[in-house]
């Protein structure tokens, strides 16, 4: 499992470390549901004691992640397909108010940081790394929590956070939902909060469609089947917001609520990355 930081460097307790550690493993799937969590096993692998993994447990309860069963004592949760149901329910309330939030609320250097967000992501797709790109979905998301600039949204959802990010994972057609944070990046930067509503409802809306294909609806192989529906309506659509070519028009420049925002590239194809994660 590997030794966690050294207390000292990160500025935090031990059983937030340990939590840490913990819901990272569940959110990339080390540790799949219905895995028993022995204190003892846990604190051996991470060298410390079980104090600070009976806390880490606690906490990870509260946050869903865990459950204690009758006889099998701590186990990762088994999400059933009404939970799933649930958080994306909660999800579409609370992530569409970020959005409108931030669209009202951002300022240029929030835009520049959102933005580095999707560099990041960019450059994972490319390198085919699956960790760098839920890492970097993951920052886009909280980036734009941050933006919102509401302390009482923001508690809403911190304790959600883990869980949402679990929800980031599971997808296994990564450029899509890329090109949509592209989409709400735009909307948040246009400054029109309904647009950007619009857009998030969509996003939110796609994810839930991919995440419940992926979990429920897997072939007797093992696999998940592509979506048979025929094409995804454009994202743009639902905004109502002019396709500015983000992503493919190298230094351009262009104009939202008077300021200028310079594009990125992004130029990686479909096929490169199908099965990223």
């Amino acid at each position: 499992m590997g030794q966690l930081p050294a207390l000292g460097a990160a500025h935090r307790s031990l059983s937030d470390q340990v939590a840490e550690v913990l819901r990272e493993r569940i959110i990339r799937g080390e540790l799949p549901p219905g895995t028993p969590l022995v204190e003892r096993t846990l604190a051996d692998g991470l060298g410390v004691s079980r104090v600070p993994v009976r806390d880490a447990l606690s906490l990870l309860k509260g946050e869903g992640f865990v459950t204690q069963e009758p006889r099998r004592g701590v186990v990762v949760t088994r999400l059933s397909r009404k939970d799933v149901e649930e958080l994306f329910d909660v999800r579409l309330a609370l992530e569409v108010l970020a959005v409108r939030l931030a669209a009202e609320r951002a300022t240029d250097d929030d835009l520049v940081a959102l933005q580095a967000t999707l560099r990041q992501s960019s450059v994972a797709l490319k390198a085919n790394d699956a960790e760098g790109l839920l890492r970097s979905n993951q920052a886009f998301h909280d980036a734009i929590t941050a933006l919102a600039k509401n302390d009482l949204l923001a508690s809403l959802l911190n304790p959600l956070e883990g869980r949402l990010h679990w929800l980031l994972s599971q997808n296994d057609d990564p450029l899509p939902l890329h090109r949509e944070h592209e989409a709400l990046y735009e909307a948040i930067a246009s400054g029109d909060p309904d647009a950007a509503g619009r857009v998030s409802v969509a996003h939110v809306t796609t994810s839930r469609e991919l995440c419940m294909r992926r979990l429920y609806l897997r072939t007797p192989d093992g696999t998940c089947p592509r979506s048979t529906s025929g094409p995804r309506t454009s994202i743009h659509a639902y905004s109502g917001l002019p396709r500015t070519g983000l992503g493919r028009d190298v230094g351009q420049v262009f104009s939202t609520r008077n300021h200028c925002h310079r594009r990125t590239r992004w130029d990686a194809t479909a096929a490169d990355f199908l099965d990223v994660v």
